[in-house]
């Protein structure tokens, strides 16, 4: 039993002794970058339609035609 009972607190100390390994954080050399190119060209383009759209539904009698 006295065995046993060194034996599960030399394993409770090894456990414990090694959850204490030290971590180290460091800056790196680099900056770091970070690329935001983001394309908004379609979002623009669906919105000028949208827009030219309603303005020629609103004067259909600036080209002498109606807009289908």
């Amino acid at each position: 039993m006295r065995m046993r009972a060194r034996l599960l607190t030399g394993l409770g100390a090894a456990i414990a002794a090694a959850g204490c390994i030290p971590v180290q954080i460091q800056a790196p050399e680099e900056p770091i970058e970070i690329n935001l190119n983001v394309n908004i060209r379609q979002e623009v383009i669906v919105r000028l339609e949208r827009d030219a759209a309603e303005i020629l539904d609103e004067n259909s009698e600036l080209f002498g035609a109606p807009t289908p």
